[in-house]
């Protein structure tokens, strides 16, 4: 009875708000078309032996069974990518709002300068030509002509295909790259944040920036929290373009192979679409679990 009273009652609203949805509908029609139904196929296509040219066939839990007992280098790609999501998730998490914080507090001309010289290197085109140059192998290269200068090294060193080295420089590229749309969405957020609450807050008891910083300021732009946090996690797990213009595709050893090379390499070379939809669920599980876990953390924020 309840549940006929509950559906009754939703149903009451949305003929009541039925212009809002109406307005609403080309929106929901584009994600259904271009995110709901792509996923859906993914999703069903990942169980199935799919190569473009003949009619898919199913296959069951194969391509997973394959995936993770028998595919070396997509077990290498997942320890890739989680390293990148642990680290320069959080890093250029906590880099974007810092330096936002700071920039904030700069008169508004100062400001939209520096906003401009951080946000700038997201949006250059050709970013790794510099990268390649820095990490050149013969003696022109910028680290190699410094370390021979200083002497830590005797001969040029060829980093970007020694695959101890391949995967730190990655990470200091996706670093490098990270203070893109969620920068931006924290100097929005700061830039909405109530003044009047700074002084209420004084008179309730906040004696010191920190305590301003977590509750005051944190809670209010907290839409904008979730909005950075979801675009770096996202950003962090879908690395490729930086490993295959740096590293090389196939990297050496697979060194700066990722989740999304791997996917790249089954989808665009193989033409394995069954299996590269397999690749493409389990990452889209992980971002999804991963999302919900920072949307919880961040329901604790100002607590």
């Amino acid at each position: 009875m309840d549940r006929k009273k509950t559906k009754g009652l939703t149903w009451k609203l949305v003929k009541q708000n039925k212009q809002s949805y109406f307005l609403m509908m080309p929106y929901f029609l584009l994600f259904t078309i271009f995110t709901i139904l792509p996923v859906t196929a993914s999703i069903v296509i990942s169980f199935t032996n799919f190569n473009m040219l003949q009619w898919p066939t199913f296959v069951g839990w194969d391509n997973y069974v394959r995936l993770f007992l028998e595919d070396d280098v997509f077990l290498i790609a997942v320890k890739n990518t989680i390293l990148f999501a642990v680290i320069t998730g959080p890093v250029s998490y906590l880099m974007c709002f810092v330096f936002a914080w700071i920039i904030n507090e700069l008169p508004a001309k100062v400001r939209a300068f520096m906003t401009l010289i951080f946000y700038a290197p997201s949006i250059a085109g050709n970013t790794y030509f510099i990268w390649q140059y820095i990490f050149s192998g013969d003696r022109y290269g910028l680290a190699n002509g410094l370390f021979l200068n200083l002497g830590l090294i005797t001969w040029e060193h060829n980093w970007l295909r020694d695959s101890n080295y391949v995967l730190p420089i990655l990470l200091v590229v996706q670093l490098w790259l990270s203070l893109g749309t969620g920068f931006l969405a924290f100097i929005a957020g700061l830039q909405t944040v109530d003044r009047t609450m700074y002084e209420a807050g004084a008179v309730d008891g906040i004696k010191n920036r920190w305590q301003e910083l977590w509750y005051i300021t944190l809670p209010s732009m907290r839409p904008h929290l979730m909005f950075g946090a979801v675009i770096q996690i996202t950003n962090s797990f879908a690395v490729s373009d930086i490993s295959i213009q740096l590293a090389g595709f196939p990297s050496i050893n697979n060194a700066g192979a990722t989740i999304v090379t791997h996917l790249v390499d089954f989808g665009n070379i193989r033409f394995e679409m069954g299996y590269a939809s397999a690749i493409a669920t389990i990452l889209f599980i992980i971002m999804v679990g991963t999302n919900r876990l920072i949307q919880r953390m961040l329901r604790k924020v100002g607590a």
